[in-house]
Order: structure tokens, then sequence, then C-alpha cells
């Protein structure tokens, strides 16, 4: 994923405190063709999981897991932070800290989208501490659903969450890698 790694390294901003803004190209505006050769990769990674649908967290997931569920030909569901009136009273819902947010927020899905039996990939924007993405995989073990693999668009690896996702024992692909952030710097793996 040249592009992406160029535009980390052209566009994006270390804001300190392990924050990393992309928000040019992935998390503000969204750079259609760079999410959709995102999830064209995404796809190819995990083709052969069987997914039968993509789980993120509403927002900045949504896209990258939109143009992964499109190339995989299967739904794409995300987790809402609030519940609309639409949404029916029994959801499976769960807590997870948001480090962009500074809080706890809630993750909301609707058992009339994720149920029993499903194999589902969780794709997300970032892979930081992994906390975002173990609240996913609770919301889908809660439906009865097996989490198949865990795709990223970005991982902060010194952020301890691929560690944090072993437990889950899915494969996990990043398509960047940031190794390092101290000091002003952006470093990306080879």
């Amino acid at each position: 994923m040249h592009a992406l790694k160029e535009r980390i390294l052209t566009e994006g901003r270390n804001l300190g405190n392990g924050i990393l803004k992309v928000d040019g190209f992935i998390n503000h505006q969204v750079d259609p063709g760079l999410m959709d050769a995102c999830g064209r990769e995404l796809a190819a990674r995990f083709a052969r999981v069987g997914a039968t649908k993509v789980l993120t967290a509403e927002i900045s997931g949504i896209a990258p897991a939109l143009t992964t569920a499109l190339h995989l030909g299967v739904p794409c569901v995300y987790a809402r932070k609030t519940r609309p009136i639409t949404m029916p009273d029994q959801v499976f819902l769960t807590l997870a800290p948001s480090h962009t947010k500074g809080r706890t927020v809630e993750l909301i899905v609707s058992p009339e989208y994720l149920s029993r039996g499903e194999r589902v990939l969780i794709v997300d924007d970032f892979l930081a501490s992994g906390q975002t993405i173990l609240g996913l995989a609770r919301l889908a073990e809660a439906a009865g659903s097996t989490i198949v693999g865990v795709g990223t668009v970005i991982e902060k690896t010194f952020e301890g969450g691929r560690e944090a996702l072993a437990s889950l024992g899915v494969p996990v692909a990043a398509l960047a890698r940031v190794t390092d952030m101290s000091a002003g710097r952006i470093v990306l793996a080879d």
C-alpha cells in the first residue's frame, strides 16, 4: 500500500500523545479512491476466511469497512455510538475506551443485522490499543457470531493493540504500520 504510506508521511500529522491526524484522507474528508484501494487490499488478504459480514465502529471505520465488504461481496454492519429510535429495544451493547475522544463510548448493534452463525471480519481505520476492536469482538460474540479476522488501515505498533488481540486467535492485518511517533516523528515499517 505505497499510496497509503505516502499519504500518511506527506499529509499525516503527529499531534502528540499517540494521536495521528489523517483527517484529510481517512477520518473527516475521505479519499474514495484510496479507500477503494484499501478495501480491495483488505479483501484480498482475507479472501479465504469465509466472512459473511464486515463489522466496524461508527464513524471512521465505515469507509474502509464498506469498501472491504464491497470487494468481498458481503454486507457491512457498523456499531452505532447512540441508539436511534429505529433500533429495537433489545440490542447488543458494549463499552470501549476511545483514545481520540478521551472517554468511553458505547458500541451498539441491532440483532437484526448481526446474528448466530455469521462469520465476521472486523475492519477499522486504526489499531492502537485494540480496545475498540475488542469491543466489536464482544458484540459479535454476544450475537453468536464467529470472528474470522481483523483488518485495519493503520496500526500503531507501539500501543500494544496486536498483542491485545492475540486472545481472539484470528489473523490480524494492517495496511500501514506506524512504529514510532516520538519527538514529533511518523515512522512507518517497511
